[in-house]
């Protein structure tokens, strides 16, 4: 299998931030997104890590019952990251004023 160039990687990591942004705050897993990607789960798990390197996501190691999970892992756009999408959005309608 040939590898996928930088440009491509960047734009399935654009398509990642893009749908965490329209989930947010919503939590999803690592399947979750890959299935909504329809991209290999391994392969998306390996972008995930390099944007939360970046800090442009949160990962969640915990349910919300406080306990650690041993596999599997959370993630959601980070709250700065979440403010620079939505200023740079442009408005719908509902937010126009007339």
């Amino acid at each position: 299998m040939p590898p996928i160039s930088n440009q491509k990687i960047q734009k399935i990591k654009e398509q990642i931030l893009f749908y965490l942004y329209n989930i947010f705050p919503k939590q999803v897993f690592t399947s979750e997104i890959s299935r909504e990607l329809a991209r290999d789960e391994e392969f998306i798990k390996k972008i995930l890590e390099q944007l939360n390197k970046n800090q442009l996501i949160v990962k969640i190691n915990k349910n919300p019952s406080g306990i650690k999970y041993s596999r599997r892992r959370r993630w959601r756009l980070s709250n700065q990251v979440h403010e620079v999408y939505s200023k740079h959005q442009t408005p719908n309608k509902s937010q126009l004023k007339l």
